[in-house]
């Protein structure tokens, strides 16, 4: 359960809530122009919401230009999409980038790979992380671009070393590319420092750089797409989770994530930071207890250790976050509180209002337990 990108959808549909602002309440002009990668992703909808609240114009990105109309209906829910538009972007492709990035005051660069499961290549997610971050920095400082802010991770950060318990990882430390990572935590470490390279470099032009490095992303769904982290969640809710792992993550929340990016984009303090954007450290089985006392019928069962390593040879899920048995991440977020003034929304928020809306649009449909 790392921070994440990529998302996660079903074939279900449920009706939006609408809880655009109304045409009166939006600015009559535009801040500028800002290009948001990976447009339909998770966590990029939510930046997307934010920036178009605040009175800016967003070019998003997108793969698969079929996708556009049901992206602008999702971000219909949450605010006025007059200001939205779409190009086609691939990260492993140079074609478009600088046009996509012509006349653009900021990127928002949030597309990347992240796997539901091990890739039997580990390139399969290193190259187009560190490609598409390096074609996103190169075409912005070509087309003079004030800042980029990169979505990298808390995988970029806090793995790979043996810190003892009363070590406080924060946004120093950078996670060890000589330890046995796995492909996700080397991809996001590689792409990070190769943007952040290019900034120093003659080719960087100036380029203003900030980077946000999420733990492990929650809150709410904008659509019937979520983020890996969620998954978890959909699968105690659906009744897939008989016993629960000693597993734990640092965690956050969407919206928390969204608003990190904006200030990180327009605060000068921002330029040449990095961010660890968590709340706090949590065990699955904080989780599954949130879920249960509001009524779902999950598992607040634990799973022996041993059995978790048996069973991960067999669940490719659990086979992911199997290095994560047992061990609690003593993360800081006092930057994050400091330069950005973001005090993070809570677990059982940001737990209650996914669960919540995975309902709504139909992603589960939860057992619910009898009252009394």
């Amino acid at each position: 359960m790392r921070g994440e990108e990529q998302d996660t959808a079903t074939q279900e549909t449920a009706k939006p809530k609408a809880e655009a602002k109304t045409a009166s309440e939006m600015p009559a002009e535009t801040k500028g122009t800002v290009l948001v990668t990976g447009a339909s992703g998770f966590i990029a909808k939510h930046c997307i919401v934010k920036l178009l609240n605040e009175g800016y114009k967003v070019r998003g990105s997108l793969r698969t230009p079929g996708r556009a109309e049901a992206v602008r209906s999702a971000i219909a829910t949450r605010a006025q999409t007059e200001h939205l538009e779409f190009v086609t972007l691939d990260l492993m492709q140079d074609a478009g980038w600088e046009t996509a990035c012509s006349g653009c005051d900021y990127v928002q660069h949030v597309a990347s790979p992240f796997p539901g499961a091990t890739p039997k290549d580990e390139n399969e997610l290193i190259v187009p992380a560190r490609d598409g971050a390096l074609r996103a920095m190169k075409a912005a400082a070509k087309a003079g671009v004030r800042r980029v802010v990169l979505t990298s991770s808390m995988a970029a950060i806090a793995y790979g070393h043996d810190h003892g318990p009363d070590y406080v990882i924060d946004e120093k430390d950078w996670s060890n590319l000589k330890a046995p990572l796995g492909a996700y935590l080397k991809s996001k470490t590689i792409a990070e420092r190769a943007a952040w390279e290019f900034v120093e470099s003659e080719a960087g032009q100036g380029l203003e750089l900030s980077v946000i490095n999420p733990g492990a992303v929650l809150g709410p769904l904008l659509d019937n797409r979520y983020s890996t982290s969620g998954e978890m969640v959909a699968r105690f809710l659906r009744g897939q989770i008989p016993a629960i792992p000693r597993i734990g993550f640092c965690c956050i929340d969407v919206r928390d994530v969204a608003e990190a990016h904006f200030r990180a984009m327009i605060l000068p303090e921002a330029a040449g930071r990095r961010y660890l954007c968590i709340e706090d450290f949590a065990w699955l089985s904080d989780v599954a207890k949130i879920l249960h006392e509001a009524g779902y019928r999950v598992t607040t069962r634990n799973l022996p250790d041993w059995m978790a390593r048996t069973l991960a040879l067999f669940d490719k899920t659990l086979a992911t976050y199997k290095r994560a048995l047992g061990r609690k991440e003593n993360c800081s977020n006092a930057r994050l509180r400091n330069e950005l003034g973001i005090e993070p929304r809570g677990l059982k928020e940001m737990v209650l209002s996914m669960a919540e809306t995975m309902v709504e649009y139909g992603v589960v449909t939860p057992k619910m337990r009898q009252a009394g």
